[in-house]
């Protein structure tokens, strides 16, 4: 059996998963469990997609049986299964957390009602973005997953979540328009918008239609993956959603665009024309990222602003046009979905262990709960690039990439890779030093819990515990972080292979329209791979 021919059931699977909670909307119970069971056969068949395609090999599924390229069509390749396979790891363990801190709290602050229903639908859209192989798909895909995010961002109606809600939908909305103007251009210069047959009809436009498309698609996946100077809305929309919400939309929301531009950079507009403006983009990200973590007081603002920053090291490995460079931001997204995401997630435990998420009121934490002073600082040291860390090996892979380049644009780049990764070392350090290195009675506005204050009623201390859901789905993703250290080299082979495919294309192209077409040669000028 072919198991790519699976590849559907990762759309399928949330969306029954979707209608399952929805019908059983007054049994919380049933609901929780059917949502977790879903997700974590999800994940097993994401696995088993993965594992048939790990050598290196594409392969096409035909929805409803039309031939390419009339019809929809779903591509399992390295890189596609390879995301599926992390967002999903990382979908679940946020599911478990989101359910634990449900359950503590009744249900408060994230309905299950409408949370479980909402969150696989949301699934189901990133897993549609990375399976597609047209663009219009690819934009149903972005609008499933969009669609749910307005929703969850705004859960529990608090003011601060409708108007960042509304700032993130208005935002949305534009880069949706874009794309859709886009595809319509696209469709309108070629006649079609099977990304295989784009591949190779696109190298017959006239270069100027080209390049006006080129330039449209990139806005629009730009603005979806939060690149300078299209990443505004970010750091004042995430901070205010529920603590796995904003976990959810860190890790996998801005990768889906990053994964956008990565597909369509090296399957349609192959080269080095906009090479470029992408490395400027690139630099630009990264500084501007990391300059504005360095003034946040609140943590989650502050991880904020380092994951626009950590964006621009992705775009960077894109815009070499190198196997080593792509291969580096193939491994570089794996790596930051899970660290980002499980940054997140201990961020709403020391925001429910400490009272606040602001550094201004923690201190002694690392007393107070030393197993939440392990969770954040192993992550925060992978996200700086400490050695051995995989955030490390997959920076010096770029840095590496960088070199071998040898123009002056990717030299400036290394130097501002370098500079980005020590100014988030000191940005990661200078909140392990106040929130939990420094004694409780040192902070400024500090929590009666921190300084063991007795509860109104006298007597006992009023300690916040944590849920062992909530921690255990976190220590989780902090050892699947871990795990990307000690299986680096696997990873990086297959990150290898599957950035010499992309650049290749043939095997992508014959995969979806047939063995024999002709793959149309790539004109490179001085950037060349």
């Amino acid at each position: 059996m072919n198991l790519a021919s699976l590849a559907p059931l990762a759309v399928v699977l949330p969306i029954l998963g979707a209608a399952l909670t929805f019908v059983l909307i007054r049994h919380s119970r049933a609901q929780r469990a059917v949502s977790i069971a879903l997700l974590s056969l999800t994940l097993l068949l994401e696995c088993l997609l993965l594992a048939s395609v790990w050598n290196g090999g594409t392969a096409a599924v035909n929805i409803g049986g039309w031939v390419p390229p009339w019809g929809i069509v779903l591509v399992v390749d390295q890189f596609s299964s390879l995301m599926l396979v992390v967002s999903s790891a990382v979908s679940l363990a946020v599911l478990v957390y989101a359910t634990g801190q449900g359950m503590a709290d009744g249900d408060q602050d994230a309905p299950v009602s409408i949370f479980h229903p909402t969150y696989l639908i949301l699934v189901a859209g990133v897993s549609n973005a990375f399976l597609s192989g047209d663009l219009f798909n690819l934009y149903v895909g972005f609008e499933i997953l969009l669609t749910a995010s307005y929703v969850l961002m705004t859960l529990g109606g608090t003011g601060p979540r409708i108007r960042a809600g509304v700032t993130y939908v208005v935002v949305s909305v534009v880069s949706s328009v874009l794309f859709l103007i886009a595809i319509a251009m696209v469709y309108g210069a070629t006649g079609t918008i099977n990304m295989a047959d784009l591949a190779i009809k696109l190298s017959e436009l006239d270069p100027g239609t080209k390049t006006l498309l080129h330039v449209m698609l990139l806005v629009a996946f730009g603005i979806k993956a939060a690149v300078f100077p299209l990443s505004f809305w970010l750091p004042d929309s995430y901070p205010t959603a529920p603590a796995p919400v904003t976990a959810v939309f860190a890790g996998l929301l801005t990768k889906v665009g990053v994964y956008a531009m990565v597909r369509t950079e090296t399957l349609l507009f192959p080269g080095d024309s906009l090479n470029t403006p992408l490395m400027v983009v690139a630099l630009l990200t990264m500084i501007v990222g990391i300059l504005g973590a360095l003034a946040q007081s609140d943590i989650k603002r502050l991880l904020s602003f380092t994951l626009v920053s950590h964006i621009g090291y992705m775009v960077f490995g894109l815009a070499m046009s190198s196997v080593a460079g792509l291969a580096a931001a193939v491994f570089y997204v794996a790596h930051h979905i899970t660290i980002q995401t499980s940054l997140f997630l201990v961020t709403g435990l020391i925001e429910r262990r400490g009272g606040s998420s602001s550094v201004d009121r923690l201190a002694g934490l690392a007393k107070l709960s030393p197993l939440l002073a392990l969770l954040f600082f192993v992550p925060a040291m992978n996200l700086a690039g400490i050695p051995p860390f995989s955030g490390f090996l997959g920076k010096l892979g770029l840095m590496q990439a960088g070199i071998g380049l040898g123009t002056p644009l990717a030299y400036a780049l290394v130097i501002g890779g370098v500079l980005t990764s020590l100014l988030t070392l000191l940005a990661v350090a200078r909140v392990w030093n106040r929130a939990f290195w420094r004694k409780a009675e040192d902070a400024e506005h500090p929590d009666p819990v921190l300084l063991a204050v007795p509860a109104p009623e006298g007597g006992a201390t009023a300690v916040r515990l944590l849920p062992w859901t909530m921690v255990g789905s976190t220590l989780g993703l902090v050892v699947l972080g871990v795990a990307l250290t000690v299986f680096a080299g696997p990873l990086f082979q297959v990150a290898d292979q599957s950035a010499a495919a992309m650049l290749d294309r043939s095997s992508y192209i014959q995969a979806v329209l047939g063995d024999g077409t002709p793959v149309p040669a790539v004109a490179l000028g001085g950037g060349g791979r």
